[in-house]
């Protein structure tokens, strides 16, 4: 069984049997994350758009993490 564990905001960390401690987003933004899924799995949109858009909220909510805000920028700029 997973055991979640809560490390003070973002990210939380589950701990797995097999794969030991996994970081994952908080449980909104993986509700979030799983409607894109659902919604390109079920071609409501193409999934290159829900790709994209999950990407891009992604790198929104990093605005922590410098190299991915540069990346972003430089995809933004090509």
């Amino acid at each position: 069984m997973a055991k979640a564990k809560k490390s003070g905001g973002w990210p939380h960390e589950v701990t797995l049997p097999l794969a030991g401690t996994v970081r994952v987003p908080p449980p909104e933004r993986l509700a979030f994350y799983a409607v894109l899924g659902v919604l390109g799995a079920l071609e409501i949109i193409d999934w290159p758009v829900a790709i994209v858009v999950g990407v891009g909220h992604l790198l929104s909510e990093q605005h922590r993490y410098h190299a991915l805000q540069e990346a972003g920028q430089a995809a933004e700029a090509a």
